[in-house]
């Protein structure tokens, strides 16, 4: 399907995270061959705990709102407008700590296996 009027999607629970949902906008079940396309929604006191993705880079952009990212060993505050690059295999964990639902778009490699290894329990 080319086209998915908005509204259309059930966000889905993030696994091992706090207070985030996770829509899939375009993927393999599209026809989409290359990449796939998710939003999540990170409402205030969520997070997701550091984890990384052996195989599997992200490219993200955040739509709305405001919250922490850890990239490897640094911490970056980020806001709407912002874009934000994970290397594959980098360890990385998000955190909304302020006052409004976080939302960003995240686009990733399509792969047969979407590996994700968890390094610690999340925060609520």
């Amino acid at each position: 399907m080319p086209v998915k009027p908005a509204g259309k999607l059930r966000p889905k629970k993030v696994e091992n995270a706090v207070k985030t949902e996770i829509e899939w906008l375009v993927d393999r079940h599209d026809g989409a061959p290359n990449f796939e396309m998710r939003r999540f929604r990170i409402r205030p006191g969520g997070s997701i705990p550091r984890h990384y993705h052996p195989e599997i880079e992200h490219e993200q952009y955040v739509l709305r709102g405001s919250y922490r990212v850890g990239i490897g060993k640094k911490v970056h505050q980020v806001k709407a407008g912002d874009s934000i690059f994970i290397p594959q295999g980098t360890p990385h964990w998000y955190k909304n700590t302020g006052k409004a639902t976080a939302e960003f778009l995240c686009i990733v490699p399509k792969t047969e296996k979407y590996e994700s290894i968890y390094e610690e329990e999340a925060e609520a």
